[in-house]
């Protein structure tokens, strides 16, 4: 799974990147800071199933703290894009190719309206940030019609004349944006075009099409970013009210950025997520520091529910737009691997996954030769069309 981090120049993605990964990027006020894309690991965040057995875990990958699992994920932050990336402005094309590959977007907007459309400094309050919001999706949508359209005049007409099904044309012609031929099925159909006649089909209605395939293949969330500053606060309750479709996290990347390195310097005790930190070596932290800190704690931890909004941002991109699950590899006799390490593993899985698709996300030859699987907290035996459930522990039994 890839989580793309995007949005327009200067508005906090490698800040927002830096927070979630602890990577060195360059943070810098100016557009195009970031040229090439970076790429880190992330985690999100979930209640570990070690409690149910009463035992600690030792993970293999990620990490464990009071019984929060952190289990990885790849990120990718592009650099910004600004108006008429589709047409390759701003080295548009080549910044929107990088996220041909990531299965959900955050978007990062400057809800404080400090940078204009260009990515230029301004005045607090002087942009919209629902401008920004429509911007970027406006660009993506393009950016689909453009490779939707591309000789589209003599491509319709051949699957006229030839008759081929234009979902599973349109899925081939569209693969590369993990578009395939049943989403395309869906998306004509809802959109009541006749199949059979493709050279009918209008200029809004590839429009259509291209927007419908983006939001199913490039789902998004709304990282409302600056909120630090009083303006976003304001910006963000009037966004919230007037589109209630739009997922929106309230966040502060430089705030989650501060308090991760005053953990890793052991100054505090802060777990990714929470609505507060515990001061460990107080006596270590000038005055600056501390105000800085209690700033934090104040203005963005205790104002809202959660957090800087940084792991949040991850965890709704993973559970509530791609509708992942959590399954834990084990065995009803034995919860450790070959080295004594405790549910070791934690693999994030599609929805809909079952016993057999888990037994060859664990290796082939275990799906190949699927005898059964055994629900380990129940200690009950299940078939492989079995639906497994976000936290359920699996023991899958095979012919090797």
């Amino acid at each position: 799974m890839q989580i793309g981090v995007v949005g327009k120049a200067n508005v906090g993605k490698s800040t927002f990147f830096k927070a979630a990964t602890l990577m060195d990027v360059l943070i810098a006020n100016y557009p195009f800071a970031t040229i090439k894309p970076n790429h880190g690991v992330g985690f999100v965040k979930i209640d570990c199933t070690d409690t149910f057995f009463e035992t600690q875990c030792n993970p293999r990958e990620g990490f464990c703290i009071n019984h929060k699992r952190f289990v990885p994920v790849d990120i990718i932050d592009v650099a910004g894009l600004v108006p008429g990336a589709h047409e390759g402005k701003g080295l548009g094309n080549q910044l929107l190719d990088d996220l041909r590959q990531a299965h959900a977007l955050i978007h990062v907007v400057d809800f404080a309206g400090t940078t204009n459309e260009r990515g230029e400094p301004v005045s607090p309050g002087s942009r919209d940030p629902y401008d920004d919001i429509k911007f970027l999706e406006e660009e993506i949508d393009f950016w689909y019609l453009g490779i939707l359209n591309k000789g589209w005049e003599k491509f319709a007409r051949q699957l006229q004349q030839e008759h081929v099904d234009p979902c599973k044309a349109l899925g081939k012609q569209l693969s590369g944006l993990m578009v395939t031929e049943e989403m395309v099925e869906d998306v004509i159909r809802k959109l009541n075009l006749p199949k059979e006649q493709v050279t009918t089909w209008t200029d809004r209605d590839l429009m259509d099409i291209a927007r419908a395939l983006r939001k199913i293949t490039k789902p998004m969330i709304i990282a409302a970013n600056k909120m630090d500053i009083p303006i976003a606060q304001e910006n963000y309750r009037k966004i919230r009210f007037e589109h209630p479709e739009l997922i929106i996290v309230p966040c502060s990347a430089e705030s989650e950025l501060a308090l991760k390195e005053a953990a890793k310097h052991q100054l505090i005790k802060y777990v990714p997520g929470n609505s507060d930190f515990e001061f460990i070596n107080e006596e270590k932290l000038t005055e600056k520091q501390k105000f800085a800190l209690n700033f934090i704690r104040d203005n963005v931890l205790k104002k809202f529910v959660e957090g800087t909004g940084i792991q949040q941002c991850l965890n709704a991109a993973v559970f509530n737009l791609l509708k992942y699950i959590a399954i834990f590899p084990g065995g009803v006799n034995k919860l450790t691997d070959q080295y004594g390490r405790v549910l070791p593993d934690c693999f994030l899985m599609p929805p809909g996954t079952t016993a057999l698709d888990f037994a060859y996300r664990l290796h082939t030859d275990f799906g190949k030769n699927f005898i059964k699987a055994i629900d380990v907290k129940r200690k009950l035996p299940v078939g492989k069309d079995y639906p497994l459930k976000h936290l359920d522990v699996v023991e899958i039994h095979s012919g090797k």
